[in-house]
């Protein structure tokens, strides 16, 4: 079945409320909007915790199924940003720990590594790139810290609960890398909010693959 080569045009109008709402009624293709409007943060969360690209766009897809499938079961009054967030975290989470023998977290210090000062760097597009190369380097629970936290901008609340960890814990890793991340980039650490973009060249594919499967679903 083919579908819309762009969101229905009432994206700007609609809250998530009623997104939420009309798909449950029976306006799946609307499910689109919601896809759209949170595939960067659903990326970014798995990205901070996933390194791989592949596998980072798989558990994506695999995350926004599930939301899919669970949309009946968000509360009434909660916020559609915390939810698919949880998801998307758990989602990256438990294919670590189903790997961890072969993958551990472990805290290691990034001043092991050397490389050039990024600051060098001339344009602003060079600075993004060794700004996501150096958070790659960043120990995997750091990651996911500075990733929620200073990549995309959610509270310590907000970040905590996605991975299920105390506001303490969060604090104290988030702590770890920006110290660790100002040490190798210095000032150009402050791109960090300009890193990891999922825009439509990934986007619009990510959208048909799963939209696709909702169509198609009994």
């Amino acid at each position: 079945m083919a579908l819309p080569a762009a969101a229905p045009s009432h994206d700007e109008v609609l809250s998530d409320a009623e997104v939420v709402r009309r798909v449950l009624g029976g306006e799946r293709q609307l499910f689109e909007l919601l896809m759209r409007r949170y595939n960067q943060r659903v990326y970014r969360v798995i990205r901070g915790i996933l390194r791989g690209e592949a596998e980072a766009e798989d558990a994506m897809q695999q995350a926004w199924l599930q939301a899919w499938h669970r949309l009946r079961q968000l509360d009434a009054g909660e916020a559609v940003a915390g939810w698919i967030t949880r998801i998307a975290a758990n989602e990256a989470l438990g294919r670590v720990r189903r790997r961890e023998p072969l993958d551990p977290w472990p805290e290691e210090d990034m001043a092991s590594h050397g490389h050039d000062n990024p600051e060098r760097q001339a344009s602003a597009r060079e600075l993004v790139r060794a700004v996501e190369a150096a958070v790659d380097r960043l120990p995997p629970t750091q990651r996911a810290a500075f990733m929620l936290r200073d990549v995309e901008g959610l509270d310590t609340e907000e970040a905590a609960t996605a991975l299920g960890v105390t506001a303490d814990a969060l604090k104290v890793r988030l702590h770890r890398a920006r110290q660790a991340l100002r040490a190798e980039l210095g000032g150009a650490v402050d791109q960090a909010p300009a890193a990891y973009r999922f825009e439509a060249p990934r986007c619009d594919p990510m959208v048909a693959w799963v939209m696709a499967r909702i169509v198609e679903e009994p």
